[in-house]
């Protein structure tokens, strides 16, 4: 599967935040300044919206994030996704896979 942009993003985010102490303290502390100071693009993060990072990096501690419940009554797939998926086809609704929380 071929990464979006924006999981692109989220892994030089990560990486950079395990290399460089400094920029994982300001991820931490101003998210969107930082990612902004990263990428040197604007980040449109929706009205109401707030980014948080939390440093999981210890090893002993077990961390789960609770997402948002997401619908799915509404869900139909098209004949396609059925085939893809009855053929074994790696395809995974958009609605299963989670978005990133702002655009640039």
């Amino acid at each position: 599967m071929k990464l979006t942009k924006e999981q692109k993003l989220l892994q030089t985010i990560v990486q950079k935040a395990w290399e460089d102490g400094t920029f994982k303290q300001e991820l931490m502390n101003s998210p969107v300044e930082a990612i902004e100071k990263l990428t040197g693009e604007k980040i449109n993060l929706p009205e109401g919206k707030t980014l948080v990072v939390r440093d999981q990096t210890d090893e002993s501690t077990v961390y789960i994030n609770i997402p948002a419940e997401q619908s799915t009554e509404d869900v139909e797939l098209s004949e396609e996704q059925l085939e893809a998926i009855a053929g074994g086809d790696d395809y995974i609704p958009k609605w299963i896979i989670p978005t990133f929380p702002f655009q640039f």
